[in-house]
């Protein structure tokens, strides 16, 4: 087989390789191979191709290559040609192709054997085509040759430019670094093949952001090429890199992408003042600890670089101001440390110094990252408040002093140059009363009324001044008066209401309890206390008073055996007296109890109020005591109900009565008694017929005088003539009133009448049965007038009674 050329060697070949097995057959196909560099067993045509015999032996492989240039076209390209010695040459051989791109990339002309292209080949996309051939008779089909493989191998071209898959790229290097520090490296990749050729052999270059960049042709490293470069005089840089195949060579491939460069800030720039000297005007009324003024140096850094710290240098400037950043702004805030006085000072200059706080020892050759300013501060005059000569006052006075004593004086003046009069008030928005007053014109205040220490023992009062230019400014100033204590206060026995005991058992001379005393007035006057008994009393029998001479005393027993049964309380009166000038004296009187004692240890309790835990009772017994009659108590109260609810009463007698005695012990009070009790309607029913109260309740002072009938000299009557039925009937009465009565008790009363006898011819010799109106009398008692005074009452009673009667 024979390939014809081209007129020489081709660039890029394709290789047809043929693979074909002896199957007993006597003849082989001669093969020619139209390769680049001849070798064993070729010889060179005269048309520059060469020409490859291979001497085939039966029963072996042998293979052909045909090379074909890679094509980039629309048209068909004639790759290579198939014979068969078999074929004459008269078109009874066809020729058929199989296998990979057969009858769609590659077409082969049955008669002939010449194979073509029908499109572009591309080795990125594939490199090699693996295909059959085989010749057959035309007219009977049969196979002249058995079926060869060969390959189709696909040589590449450069066709394909360098690519930077991820540009464009973003980079930061610091400001004023060294020549050669790297930025970034960057890579370019190229698809063709690198092992054929320098088509995929790339080298960079850089096509932009020179002189200030390079890049490293072989790694594609950026690097910085210009010292010194400065963010403050430019930030960004736009670099272009270029990636050219076929080692940079003319006709190479090229691909190219962007990288932008930011100068990232380093502390190469002090802080500097845009001003030497700066004038900053400021009230003398401005506030300690407020903001006046700011000022501020500039710094062409970024961030933490520009950092600046201000302080003030200057002993006068730092004694009266103080300076701080802000963090926000980076400015100095000037603040006030110290009240401003403009009679004193009119001027102050203040040195401030800004001073970076990062500073980069790499840029101290720069010299010192700080700077200095002049700032002069000019005091603005101010009517200003009156100014007291005290930040506070504090006064006293003695307790109990008259009105209108001087305790003190407050003074205040105007601070300004002018120096006006000032004027004193006093705050009347206090709610307190009004102890004090104050002199308008001098200041000195006085008590409008006597004070007591112990009411009140410290008094805040507020004074005003103002200024008579200037009636609007006002100056406060606060004013504490303490009254002095005198001895006012007589003491008294502490606890003098406490429980003292005494126990039976107590011993004479034995010592009761220890008491104190406790005085109102301060420890000045009050601290040391006498004790003693009441002198203008008799000597107590039962105890004594001792003065122990540590402000407190004991009470001490002067007998034994005491009896709560004979007398439980007894009463001691106990003088106390104080150290104070004058002393003062007071008596309490104290109440001590007998009762029997029961001794525990050093503890002594009455055994009423010690029954408890002298019985050993536990809580929980004590609980369940409770319990028990809380419940009795439930069912007594539910018996009673229940017994109530029947109408049963609660005790079956056959006899219920009940008697309301009523006792009257009344002593006569002799002649000129007219309030004693009437007592003649239980005598003398007749008597009594006009009384229509209850007997049990004492008669109006009327109805008692006027029962007494007879004078003092007369002589009694006969009692009427009554019969029984009167005395019935009389009873009957007084039953129905008793049982209409609603002022009584609810309960039945038994009264008792007494009646005497009648037919007695010497009458009744009781007093007592005496008719109880005038009426019964015929005595004349108009002649107890002229009995002197003693019996004008008498006579006024009888007048009165027989008047009644008339009437």
């Amino acid at each position: 087989m024979r390939i014809p050329g081209t007129g020489g060697l081709c660039p890029v070949l394709v290789c047809l390789c043929f693979i074909q097995r002896a199957h007993g057959a006597n003849h082989h196909l001669p093969a020619r191979v139209l390769a680049r560099n001849p070798g064993r067993n070729q010889s060179k045509l005269a048309n520059g191709e060469t020409e490859v015999h291979h001497r085939p032996k039966r029963g072996w492989i042998w293979n052909q290559f045909f090379v074909l240039e890679e094509h980039m076209g629309t048209e068909e390209q004639y790759v290579g040609k198939l014979h068969s010695n078999s074929d004459k040459g008269d078109g009874t051989v066809r020729y058929m192709l199989s296998g990979e791109g057969a009858g769609t990339i590659f077409r082969i002309n049955e008669v002939t054997g010449d194979i073509h292209a029908t499109r572009s080949l591309d080795r990125e996309k594939k490199s090699h085509y693996v295909l059959h051939a085989q010749a057959l008779d035309r007219h009977t089909e049969e196979a002249l040759e058995p079926k060869s493989e060969f390959i189709i191998k696909v040589q590449d071209i450069n066709d394909n430019a360098p690519q930077f898959p991820d540009g464009p790229f973003v980079a930061t290097v610091p400001e004023m670094s060294d020549v050669g520090t790297s930025v970034l490296q960057v890579t370019a990749i190229d698809t063709d093949d690198p092992t054929y050729g320098n088509s995929a052999r790339i080298v960079y270059s850089i096509l932009q952001g020179q002189p200030y960049f390079s890049v490293d042709p072989k790694t594609g490293t950026i690097r910085t090429a210009l010292a010194n470069m400065d963010r403050e005089a430019r930030e960004h840089y736009i670099v272009v890199i270029q990636a050219k195949d076929m080692a940079g060579q003319v006709g190479g491939l090229s691909g190219s992408t962007i990288i932008n460069v930011t100068l990232t800030d380093v502390n190469d720039n002090p802080p500097k003042f845009p001003q030497k000297n700066y004038q900053q005007y400021v009230p003398e009324s401005a506030q300690v600890g407020k903001p006046v003024g700011k000022i501020k140096a500039d710094d062409d850094d970024l961030g933490v670089n520009a950092d600046i710290k201000y302080s003030i240098i200057n002993s006068e400037g730092a004694n009266m101001f103080s300076i701080a950043t802000d963090k926000d702004t980076k400015e100095g805030i000037i603040t006030l440390r110290k009240p401003l006085n403009y009679e004193r000072k009119k001027t102050y200059t203040l040195h401030i110094e800004g001073t970076n706080t990062h500073a980069d020892p790499r840029f101290s050759y720069l010299g010192s990252f700080k700077d200095t300013a002049t700032l002069k501060i000019t005091v603005g005059d101010v009517d200003e408040t009156p100014v007291f000569s005290l930040d506070y006052y504090i006064m006293d006075v003695y307790e109990n002093s008259p009105a209108g004593t001087e305790v003190g004086a407050v003074t205040a003046r105007d601070p300004d140059s002018r120096n006006s009069p000032v004027r004193y008030y006093m705050d009347k928005k206090e709610a307190d009363p009004v102890y004090f007053r104050i002199d308008e014109l001098s200041g000195m205040i006085r008590t409008t009324q006597p004070l007591d220490r112990e009411d009140a023992a410290w008094h805040n009062i507020t004074v005003m001044a103002s200024e008579v230019d200037n009636p609007g400014l006002l100056s406060y100033i606060p004013v504490t008066v303490q009254l002095l204590d005198v001895n006012d206060n007589a003491p008294q026995v502490a606890a003098a209401d406490e429980k003292v005991i005494v126990c039976e058992s107590t011993r004479a001379g034995q010592v009761i309890q220890t008491v104190g005393a406790v005085d109102k007035d301060d420890f000045a006057n009050g601290q040391r206390f006498s004790f003693a008994l009441p002198s203008q009393m008799p000597i107590n029998p039962n105890f004594t008073l001792k003065d122990n001479e540590d402000s407190t005393a004991s009470i001490v027993a002067r007998r034994r055996r005491f009896n709560h049964l004979t007398q439980e309380l007894y009463e001691l009166p106990v003088v106390v007296w104080d150290s104070g000038e004058p002393s003062l004296s007071g008596t309490s009187t104290l109440t001590l109890h007998v009762c029997p004692c029961q001794r525990h240890g050093k503890i002594q309790m009455c055994q009423g109020e010690a029954f408890l835990s002298s019985a050993g009772l536990s809580t929980g017994a004590l609980i369940a005591i409770l319990l028990c009659i809380i419940i009795l108590l439930a069912i007594v109260v539910l018996f009673v109900t229940l017994r109530r609810s029947k109408k049963e009463p609660l005790i079956i007698s056959e006899e219920d009565i009940r008697e309301n005695v009523v006792t009257y012990d009344d002593e006569g009070g002799g002649e000129e008694d007219t309030e004693a009790f009437d007592i003649i309607a239980l005598r003398n029913p007749a008597a009594a017929e006009e009384l229509k109260f209850r007997r049990d309740v004492r008669p109006e002072a009327r109805q008692l005088r006027s029962g007494n009938g007879g004078g003092p000299r007369g002589r009694r009557s006969p009692s009427p003539q009554l019969d029984e039925v009167d005395v019935h009937e009389f009873i009957k009465q007084r039953l129905v009133e008793a049982n209409m009565d609603t002022s009584g008790p609810p309960y039945d009363s038994l009264q008792t009448y007494a009646y005497e006898g009648q037919g007695s011819p010497t009458g009744s010799i009781s007093p007592l049965d005496s008719p109880g109106t005038g009426a019964q009398s015929e005595k004349d008692y108009h002649d107890l007038d002229d009995w002197g005074p003693h019996f004008q009452r008498l006579a006024e009673l009888y007048a009165e009674a027989e008047l009644n009667m008339k009437t």
